[in-house]
């Protein structure tokens, strides 16, 4: 059993080092192209594990997904190598191969090299893209051993990479001789119409962890999430590994039903309405900058056009289903779209419901959870260069989006849900019963629970009647602080906050539960105060859920016996309340050591300095020392709790803004079992020998005697 500690460690800086005279223009380092991709890759691709390098393929991937939403793709190849490397095909027009005028390079060596290039910034080459910041082929590009492309253009064009640097492999492998330098190669001529592109990679080494790997699940669960995504759209992948003899595979998605095929292969209860699509539109204006034709970057007021496409049911389950997704790339923690999404259903139903009278006048409106129980949604929007947050693209940032799926959502939703056609109203009907029964249940469980909710101690004579209870009935906000002694407690409950803060004292050292029966810990008055207090029962009928407090606070002295009790306590809770430690719910106090009292402290200052152990008092006078801080020579050094004042005791101990608490969890359970029996069990012998033995390591000084 361990503490972790949120005690701040503080530097002592030499004095050049505080005054900065040694910090000059030679510290700073210059990372020059994809360099920076290589020293800092978490923040190009999230993760140097098998998530990341996951990522790296999803952005090539979605460079002829791209093509595909712009119509001149309609077939997409995965092939996972033999010798670790990916493939990527597709039958788009294949990157531009000819001289970009600003760089002189050709086009397929600035989308893989350079930063922030690419065909979505002007709105010229896409009308949506899921890529946007022109990063991922040349972050691919810099976090691979080797990379080569070949561009279908009337001939094929060639070229590889090694870690981002152009040139020549003389052999095959990422291990080949590499000749740095040569750029685009022409090779034959193809047939008249082919066009496309063809990326083969292989992931470095010495960037992603050795049991990085890629996941063929993974892999067909986004392959056919894009297939549904995007109709019309072939995406092959075939895996040539034969990973663990299972022969080689492969797989083939095509949807033509677009997202309410999707919608449907998502929902796993039985259907109460038929898949609804709403779709619609809305413009936005927006300031961007953009390239005129001096080559300047101009702030641009431009109209953005937004579309919305949705596809939704509600079933007979309870779980909500919503799917997100931004010109086809998933944003799994929501964004601006989903909130509006959400937003205006819950809206919606309320509205209808109210119009329906199918809720009482008296009665709330439903909540989010209550309108989305049981649903399945896909959300889907589309629009030139979105706002995310990061380049991982999670959540969608553009603050129109709120505003205009709302707006869709409303306008469609409210044309289902009081449609006058037969089937449709008898589908309306039982979607809004079903959302006024899930709102009715979920009042009535709350009832429930509040009626079995924790009573205080005025209201119940149960309870130890030394118990100073708190006010409040959020369990995850209280905090029960066991105190040693009842001096102690008189000046905690002026410390306290009575709003959260439960105080119960000990007197003295409980019961060591470790020798002792479970009948004489539960005969011992202050182990049986502590268990009833908490309220969850103990050992194996322990029920977490019926626990009283959400933070449990062990309070002593800072000395030998406060230690003492402070163990007697953990091994009760240990043995018999072990998941409230398990949960992280049990905490140590750390109260103060010392009081530094200052003479005419600076404006800002505190007149009084708190440290917490004699280490921390001596590093504390030596830096007053250097910094001509005055301090009185008497330091209070506290031997216990009582000794300290309310506010003392509230400010360093009691307060959640300037407290400090350990948190005790369980590292290793059977270690930890083994030193409790060790330590605190009936077996005498292995205990004198553990002390006898250790006894020459032990700092006598921190003996207090």
């Amino acid at each position: 059993m361990t503490a972790d500690t949120t005690v701040p460690s503080t530097a002592l800086l030499s004095g050049a080092d505080r005054d900065g005279s040694n910090y000059t223009a030679r510290h700073l380092l210059v990372l020059e192209g994809l360099e920076a991709v290589r020293k800092r890759p978490g923040m190009y691709i999230g993760s140097t594990d098998s998530r990341g390098l996951m990522h790296c393929l999803w952005e090539i991937i979605d460079n002829s997904v791209d093509e595909a939403l712009g119509g001149y793709c309609d077939r997409i190849e995965v092939i996972l190598h033999e010798d670790g490397s990916v493939e990527v095909q597709d039958n788009g027009r294949g990157i531009p191969v000819d001289v970009e005028p600003k760089t002189g390079l050709s086009g397929v060596e600035v989308v893989m090299t350079k930063l922030h290039a690419g065909g979505k910034f002007g709105g010229g080459s896409y009308a949506a893209s899921g890529g946007l910041h022109g990063v991922g082929a040349s972050v691919v590009n810099a976090l691979s051993a080797r990379l080569d492309i070949e561009v279908d253009r009337s001939v094929t064009h060639s070229i590889s990479f090694r870690r981002g640097v152009p040139g020549t492999f003389t052999e095959s492998g990422p291990d080949a001789p590499f000749d740095p330098g040569n750029g685009l190669r022409k090779g034959k001529r193809v047939p008249k119409g082919r066009t496309g592109t063809r990326v083969r990679y292989w992931a470095d080494r010495q960037i992603f962890l050795k049991d990085a790997k890629l996941s063929l699940d993974t892999l067909y669960q986004r392959a056919r999430q894009t297939a549904f995504l995007v109709p019309g759209l072939t995406i092959v992948v075939r895996d040539e590994r034969d990973l663990e003899g299972v022969g080689k595979s492969e797989e083939t998605f095509r949807f033509d039903g677009g997202i309410s095929e999707f919608c449907e292969y998502l929902a796993q209860d039985k259907a109460i309405c038929d898949v609804l699509r709403l779709t619609g539109q809305g413009t936005f204006k927006e300031t961007v900058p953009v390239l005129d034709d001096r080559g300047h970057m101009t702030p641009t007021e431009v109209t953005r056009e937004l579309s919305v496409d949705i596809a939704l049911r509600w079933g007979t389950g309870y779980d909500t289903t919503v799917k997100s997704f931004v010109n086809i790339i998933a944003t799994p923690k929501g964004g601006t779209h989903v909130s509006g999404f959400e937003r205006s259903l819950t809206k919606t139903v309320n509205e209808t419901l109210r119009s329906a009278k199918l809720l009482r006048v008296a009665e709330d409106d439903v909540v989010k959870d209550d309108a989305m129980e049981g649903l399945t949604a896909v959300v889907t929007v589309r629009l030139a260069e979105p706002q995310f947050e990061g380049q991982t693209k999670e959540v969608l940032g553009t603050s129109a989006a709120n505003r205009i799926v709302a707006n869709v959502v409303a306008k469609e939703l409210k044309g289902f849900l009081t449609s006058t056609k037969r089937d449709a109203k008898a589908q309306a009907r039982s979607v809004m019963d079903k959302v006024v029964a899930a709102a009715r249940t979920r009042i009535a469980a709350r009832q429930h629970k509040d009626a079995q909710r924790r009573k205080t101690a005025l209201e119940s004579s149960s309870l130890p009647a030394k118990l100073a209870d708190c006010r409040s009935d959020d369990v995850e906000r209280s905090e029960l602080f066991i105190v040693e002694g009842d001096s102690a407690l008189g000046t905690a409950k002026l410390a306290r906050n009575s709003e959260f803060q439960a105080l119960l004292p000990i007197r003295g050292k409980i019961l060591n539960v470790q020798k002792a029966s479970v009948s004489d810990m539960l005969k011992n008055a202050e182990c049986g105060a502590i268990i009833q207090v908490i309220g969850a029962g103990s050992g194996r009928t322990f029920d977490i859920d019926a626990a009283r407090y959400g933070k449990i606070v062990l309070l002593v002295d800072a000395d030998v016996d406060g230690a003492h009790i402070r163990i007697l306590l953990l091994t009760l809770f240990q043995r018999y309340m072990r998941p409230m430690v398990e949960a992280g719910r049990v905490f140590a106090a750390v109260p103060p050591l010392h009081r530094i009292e200052l003479v005419q402290p600076k404006k800002g200052q505190d007149k009084y300095v708190y440290t917490y152990s004699d280490n921390e008092l001596r590093q504390t006078l030596l830096e007053f020392q250097r910094k001509n801080v005055r301090y009185k020579d008497d330091i209070q050094r506290y031997k216990g709790l009582g000794e300290m004042d309310a506010d003392q005791l509230a400010e360093t101990t009691l307060d959640p803004r300037y407290r400090t608490l350990r948190r005790i969890n369980i590292g290793d359970l059977e270690s930890a079992e083994g030193v409790f029996d060790l330590l605190m069990g009936n077996e005498v012998a292995p205990r004198k020998e553990f002390i006898t033995s250790a006894a020459a390591t032990l700092d006598r000084s921190r003996i207090d005697a």
